[in-house]
């Protein structure tokens, strides 16, 4: 067990340090511009209208900031585990990752539906209350983890927080076939959906969003990483600079 687990800190170290999902996230970027501005479908829910657009991004900003979120609850779980500074690291990268696309899952939905719904923002919606939810946990966690430092107590706290909050993520994801949602009904297996989405165009940018998101992680684990090393090495100065001499 042991053994995999060290084999599986590797494989994520040599991902994070391959420029390959940078250059895919690229790619699959401007593909999906082309194919939004280019190709997709304007109408939805009986509006023909350019905003419908942002649902291309909106919809996979949502499932990666679910991915993410995820990550951090699996890093969270093998820190508490392992006590492998690593996973705490991934955990809170991921973390701060998922937070991020949340946020702006929240920002193009609400841009969104004040022209479809004609609503910034409707209380009675069971999807945006309990994703609302989400941001709140998550933001806790963050604030939680920021005033870790160097200390284990803190950090094991954070990683329990992060365990124990997960539970609100697939709550929100299934929100909408567990109550009946005001505005956000179910779209996939569901042919009553009014929502016209191009699936294909749609696949393409949730490629483009999910190696954006590994490309990130990548870049935010190596800083976590390097910040540790900083650390090390102050601490070890600062251990020698006070060391006391002989003959005093």
């Amino acid at each position: 067990m042991d053994t995999d687990r060290r084999l599986s800190v590797r494989v994520l170290r040599r991902l994070f340090h391959s420029a390959v999902p940078g250059y895919l996230a690229l790619g699959f970027g401007l593909a999906s511009l082309v194919l939004v501005f280019g190709f997709a479908s304007a109408s939805m829910y009986g509006v023909d209208h350019g905003i419908n657009l942002i649902a291309y991004w909106h919809v996979p900003l949502a499932i990666v900031g679910g991915l993410a979120l995820t990550v951090t609850f699996v890093g969270c779980v093998l820190y508490l585990v392992t006590s492998t500074r690593f996973w705490e690291q991934l955990a809170h990268a991921s973390g701060e990752l998922g937070f991020i696309f949340a946020t702006l899952t929240l920002v193009t939905g609400s841009a969104w539906g004040r022209i479809i719904w004609n609503t910034w923002w409707d209380w009675s919606d069971i999807r945006l209350v309990t994703f609302l939810f989400v941001w709140f946990i998550y933001a806790g966690y963050l604030i939680i983890y920021s005033g870790a430092g160097d200390g284990g107590r803190v950090s094991r706290l954070a990683s329990v927080y992060g365990v124990v909050g997960f539970i609100t993520v697939p709550i929100s994801y299934a929100s909408t076939r567990l109550w009946t949602a005001q505005l956000h009904a179910p779209s996939i297996g569901n042919p009553d959906a009014e929502a016209n989405i191009t699936a294909s165009v749609l696949f393409v940018s949730l490629l483009a969003i999910f190696f954006l998101y590994v490309y990130l992680l990548g870049n935010r684990v190596r800083l976590h990483e390097l910040t540790s090393r900083l650390d090390e090495m102050k601490d070890r100065t600062r251990t020698k600079t006070h060391k006391p001499t002989g003959g005093d």
